[in-house]
């Protein structure tokens, strides 16, 4: 069978995450077909024209032609937060799903990286700093940093675009992974919960990812779940698992406290740690863990 030739065409010049991830997410799409894409960056209309996909160039967003640009006076739509489509976003809403295999995955995997990357291109901020002269470390960030600095010039820069692009495909990749791991793993984890008796301890026999779903029940306070190493670890539930404020915080004597002197506050012979910030005790052996896990619900 005869490969078909696909040309996807992009902006030369400085490259940003929202083009990068765009032109990453449509040679994911077009790795299933037999097609040999080639990328392309320019700003010659005839060139844009002529392309398969156009994106973040070319001033228009059409995307039954596969035209895919936000630059254009009015830009190309908000979604229901406000936050403008970038080109990425207008990629992943055509084939968001069908790269996924699955719309459920896309719209999580939409939240939790093609927004953000569309914020940050349209200029938008979605954190707020908390200490002067501290940010977070961003995708944009790694990304900025794959281009040529100033002293090494700028002749390096269709090479740095395109290993910026396999990079962003392998991310892509593992959050498509992630995204629905974490999908199966909440279905059993809600079986879990809804099997425990005392629904403020949750046990798990297997690690799940499964601090998102509890922090959706009113009732967990600690999970219990093994770890790769053989140990068992409880783990305090947050409201928001992306702070640090526990629901309930394990006991105050036990933080930073390790092996024989941990074993001799709690009681349990095979108590291993329990980290400075309450959040987390380990035992040796599952009984161990439910142990303690029940001395914290009674502190």
């Amino acid at each position: 069978m005869m490969s078909k030739k696909v040309i996807i065409a992009t902006h030369n010049g400085v490259f940003h995450s929202d083009d990068v991830f765009a032109v990453a997410s449509l040679l994911v799409l077009l790795e299933a077909t037999p097609a040999v894409s080639t990328v392309i960056r320019t700003r010659d209309e005839n060139l844009i024209r002529k392309a398969d996909f156009a994106v973040d160039v070319g001033g228009v967003y059409a995307p039954d032609k596969n035209r895919f640009d936000h630059h254009q006076i009015g830009g190309a739509g908000k979604r229901g937060n406000k936050i403008a489509y970038a080109a990425f976003g207008l990629v992943w809403l055509k084939f968001g799903g069908q790269i996924c295999g699955s719309e459920t995955v896309a719209a999580l995997v939409d939240s939790n990286l093609v927004i953000p990357v569309d914020a940050g291109d349209n200029g938008v901020d979605i954190y707020k700093k908390t200490f002067v002269g501290v940010v977070p470390y961003c995708v944009d960030d790694y990304i900025h940093n794959l281009r040529p600095t100033w002293q090494e010039g700028m002749d390096a820069l269709d090479t740095r675009f395109l290993e910026a692009v396999a990079m962003a495909g392998q991310v892509l990749k593992r959050e498509i992974a992630h995204t629905k791991a974490q999908i199966d793993a909440a279905v059993l984890v809600r079986k879990a919960y809804q099997a425990a008796t005392d629904k403020r301890l949750i046990i798990l026999d297997v690690f799940y990812p499964n601090e998102k779903t509890l922090s959706g029940f009113s009732e967990p306070l600690f999970s219990v779940f093994p770890h790769p190493d053989g140990s068992w670890n409880v783990k305090a539930i947050r409201d928001d698992i992306s702070s640090f404020k526990n629901r309930k915080d394990l006991p105050l004597d036990w933080a930073g406290k390790r092996d024989t002197e941990l074993a001799r506050i709690t009681g349990v012979l095979d108590a291993v740690f329990c980290h400075t910030g309450r959040f987390m005790v380990v035992a040796k052996s599952k009984e161990g863990a439910i142990e303690l896990a029940k001395l914290a619900l009674k502190s």
